[in-house]
């Protein structure tokens, strides 16, 4: 789906004929201590996000249903407020829309890593996504580009989400193949732009959508996701449709999950509302059974839609309180987020009586300095102890005012003798060194106090 751009959302208009859809589906039936991070993109994976018998899961085992909200970051770079939001509605991830530069202005790595952070300080699984891509090879988009474009941004990102995998999804780019004979190329284009993500050692789970803008009318991606999914050598893939006025019908939304389910493929959908410019779609099925099947998604969008889809804002005017009919039933209704939301296991020990930030002070050729602050509630703590991961090319050499201990690439830092004890709203901060490259995007700090 397209944002704050009136051009591409009337090409959607045109590259979406409900009449080229229903006759193609009739057609298709301590102190001193090196501590060197984890390099294989394998041991990440694990570390990670991860698919496992056909279902998204987390480091630690369980299932991870996906409920969130679509928002058009690239074109309201000044609406950080949202991601607090978009939390506030008790939706467990947030899909953000990032810009190479191809077509919209650029998000640069540190927009992105304030995009992260935002998503972090939220307890908000975070997927990004390319939207340059959208209807690459369909007359409808000549400004479109490839994935592989994609990816050439994605290799810049790197340095900024290497150590992401628990809580980051790439999204390699939204609705990447249009119409037409392009459609034929999907799988090969999306298996070789997943190979190349590996290649540069992305270790997250990756998102690809479906062609045909998405929903997957010609049903490719639906023959063809096995081939796609066996060519990663991670095995870490989960597929994305998005179900606008194709899925009008509560039938083909039913068959097209239950495909997937039953292929022992993961599936979430990407982008759906209630109508796609004035053509109904059966919104109540979709949450419906991806609620039965266990299934996650993302609602299109928080706010800003122009261009004849503005009844998809969840909100007008990107305030909270003003939610609209569609923000009302995605929000509160049945099946919705209140009903069925949990939020990440990933972030349950992160404010475990105390919350703590890392922040890199200095940094120099080969080396860098930071602190970690550790701010604690309302009760006195008699210990307390933090956790996080070293990102990929660095190691820790040395603390203080801490102790320092390792196991499989997790830096774990407790409470020397003389600074455990710390009052109620209290505050300690230690500080720590290390060797090769600075991380870009600070880690999170699990926290923990008693």
């Amino acid at each position: 789906m397209s944002n704050n751009s009136t051009r591409q959302l009337q090409v959607r208009t045109r590259a979406t004929s409900v009449a080229a859809y229903v006759a193609a589906l009739a057609l298709a039936g301590p102190g001193a201590l090196a501590l060197a991070a984890p390099a294989a993109a394998d041991e990440a994976t694990t570390d990670g996000l991860h698919v496992v018998d056909g279902r998204l899961v987390e480091a630690d085992g369980s299932d991870l249903v996906l409920r969130g909200i679509n928002h058009a970051h690239t074109w309201y770079t000044h609406e950080f407020q949202s991601f607090e939001d978009i939390k506030g509605t008790g939706a467990n991830a947030v899909r953000v829309v990032l810009s190479s530069g191809d077509q919209w202005t650029r998000n640069d790595p540190a927009d992105v890593a304030r995009v992260v952070r935002e998503c972090d300080v939220n307890r908000l699984v975070c997927a990004l996504e390319v939207h340059d891509t959208t209807g690459y090879g369909d007359e409808y988009a000549p400004a479109a580009v490839s994935l592989d474009r994609a990816v050439d941004y994605w290799e810049d990102l790197y340095p900024t989400l290497a150590g992401t995998e628990d809580r980051i999804l790439v999204n390699i780019g939204n609705e990447p193949i249009g119409n037409g004979p392009i459609a034929d190329e999907w799988a090969a284009q999306t298996s070789a732009a997943v190979q190349r993500l590996r290649d540069i050692g992305y270790g997250h789970t990756i998102v690809v959508d479906a062609p045909n803008w998405g929903q997957d009318w010609s049903r490719t991606m639906y023959s063809q996701a096995q081939q796609v999914f066996d060519a990663d050598p991670d095995a870490n893939v989960v597929f994305s449709v998005h179900m606008y006025e194709v899925y009008g019908d509560g039938a083909v939304v039913t068959d097209y999950l239950e495909h997937f389910v039953d292929a022992g493929l993961p599936l979430i959908v990407g982008e759906f509302g209630p109508a796609h410019y004035g053509n109904d779609v059966d919104e109540d099925t979709i949450l419906a059974e991806t609620r039965r099947l266990g299934l996650g998604w993302f609602g299109w969008s928080w706010s800003g839609n122009s261009g004849g889809v503005e009844d998809l804002d969840l909100v007008q005017g990107f305030d909270p309180v003003s939610r609209s009919p569609w923000g009302e039933r995605l929000i509160s209704g049945r099946d919705g987020i209140a009903e069925t939301s949990h939020e990440a296991s990933v972030f349950a020990s992160r404010a475990d009586g105390c919350s703590a930030e890392l922040e890199i002070q200095y940094r120099w050729p080969g080396g860098y300095q930071g602190q970690v602050q550790v701010e604690f509630d309302g009760e006195p703590v008699s210990t307390w102890s933090t956790s996080w991961r070293v990102p990929a090319g660095s190691e820790l050499v040395q603390t203080w005012h801490g102790a320092l201990s390792v196991d499989a690439g997790t830096a774990t830092v407790t409470a020397e003798s003389w600074n455990a004890r710390v009052p109620a709203g209290g505050t300690i901060t230690y500080g720590f060194s290390g060797r090769g490259d600075a991380p870009v995007l600070a880690p999170v700090v699990d926290c923990s106090a008693s």
